[in-house]
């Protein structure tokens, strides 16, 4: 089976030309990692017994693309067993496709069964015309690859709408839901997301399948998608590590670790916006900050508008709050490391990855009852959903993980579970071969 791959080569979104290697979000790189593991399974360089996937020593590193890369090239991380897993396909084969709008380095394969194809498009040719440069570009190179499925990621950029003008099989996976986001935002008419959820509401129709990353994605889309599976994001392996080494530490002190002579740490990881809710979030603390110790810290992009102005002003007058911007995956693993908690109290989610990020790595998670949170988080069980617009709800919450150590290390204790049996790359990269070959069988019988 040969499967084109579109997605988004970072280095595009940040405008870092400059760094030699692609790297790509999150939720394709773990899927990426997945498939390269599987490969080694096949070829006997990844033990997989009775179901089980067991791998060696983990050492990613530092550049940006180690996301990805560090888990395809580097030797295969150790976490915790995967149980479920069989493979069941040999013979696979990943061409990885990504647009620039300047030439950047493009390595031949990022791992022995993915292979990485570059296209430089003109300026012209991107959201402006519609994509229409990417298009062209993209069904030239499906031409040289002639692959069995295409299979787009996301629909933020130009990979939905060059799949779906192509002529294969195609399937795909919606991270955010561009038109939900744009009810709840209500942007200009023609601003960014108006057009980029317009052409998702072109595309969706023309693949032969959707692959939801959440029940509340199949929910929006199941009336006009062809079919739809339900298959979450796999979790970077970066993550599952450093959950190793907080298990270790919880065994041998019974507590969440947390650095000395510092308070509970409270991470928000999130662009900040009024749909991710930061502000409520602050204003609802403030009560409990008067009679317990802890700190919040936040990061995330914070633009210049209205709401981000605010924010900071809010943060700036809080001591227990901080706002650390943008920071690096490895610097993000660090603040992971020492925080105590995890918080996102969004109005508006799909299948955040942070949430996978924290249960794998071993935190307590408190999120927000909408959208996909609640195919992740079985409140009090693997964490706490909160209402976001209630103040006192968020609050409440908080203080419960603060001061009930037995709750929080239950909530560690299933997320972590839950994140190593569901969301482990091999697990979810498996599931999605398993979509390809219904969508590959089913066309089959058509033409037949």
């Amino acid at each position: 089976m040969r499967i084109a791959i579109l997605t988004t080569d970072n280095r595009e979104n940040d405008r870092r030309y400059d760094v030699p290697e692609p790297y790509f979000g999150t939720a394709p790189s773990g899927l990426l990692s997945g498939f390269a593991e599987l490969q080694k399974a096949e070829t006997g360089k990844l033990k997989v017994e009775s179901g089980d996937v067991d791998t060696g020593p983990r050492n990613p590193g530092d550049h940006p693309r180690s996301v990805l890369t560090s888990s395809l090239i580097s030797p295969a991380p150790k976490s915790p067993q995967v149980s479920g897993f069989s493979f069941q396909l040999s013979g696979f084969e990943i061409h990885v496709i990504s647009c620039t709008q300047r030439p950047v380095g493009a390595p031949e394969k990022l791992a022995p069964n993915i292979w990485f194809h570059s296209l430089v498009v003109p300026k012209w040719g991107w959201l402006r015309s519609g994509y229409s440069g990417c298009v062209r570009a993209i069904r030239r190179t499906l031409a040289e690859i002639q692959p069995d499925i295409v299979h787009a990621q996301g629909t933020e950029r130009e990979c939905a709408i060059g799949a779906a003008l192509s002529p294969y099989p195609r399937v795909l996976t919606i991270h955010g839901n561009l038109r939900l986001i744009r009810k709840l935002l209500k942007p200009r008419p023609w601003s960014a997301l108006a057009i980029q959820s317009g052409i998702e509401g072109f595309a969706v129709p023309r693949f032969d399948g959707v692959v939801c990353i959440s029940n509340y994605t199949r929910r929006a889309v199941e009336a006009e998608a062809r079919r739809t599976w339900v298959v979450p994001n796999a979790v970077d392996l970066a993550f599952l590590s450093l959950g190793d080494e907080r298990e270790n530490i919880i065994q041998n002190s019974e507590s969440i670790p947390q650095p000395r002579d510092q308070n509970p740490t409270i991470l928000v990881v999130a662009n900040v916006d009024a749909r991710k809710n930061q502000i409520a979030f602050l204003q609802a603390l403030d009560p409990l900050a008067a009679r317990e110790s802890f700190a919040v810290k936040f990061f995330g992009r914070c633009g210049d508008d209205d709401y981000g102005r605010e924010f900071r002003t809010l943060v700036d007058t809080r001591p227990w709050a901080s706002y650390g911007g943008m920071i690096p995956r490895d610097a993000l693993r660090e603040e992971f490391r020492a925080a105590f908690a995890l918080a996102l109290p969004s109005h508006e989610d799909n299948c955040p990855m942070v949430v996978l990020e924290a249960q794998a790595a071993g935190l307590p998670v408190m999120a927000s009852n909408v959208g996909g949170v609640p195919d992740l988080v079985e409140d009090g069980v693997t964490g706490l959903l909160i209402d976001p617009n209630s103040a006192a709800n968020m609050r409440d919450a908080i203080e419960k993980l603060l001061t009930d150590p037995s709750l929080a290390s239950r909530l560690v204790a299933n997320g972590r579970r839950q994140a190593v049996e569901r969301f482990a790359p091999a697990v979810i990269a498996q599931r999605h071969l398993s979509v390809y070959q219904e969508i590959l069988g089913h066309a089959g019988s058509e033409r037949t």
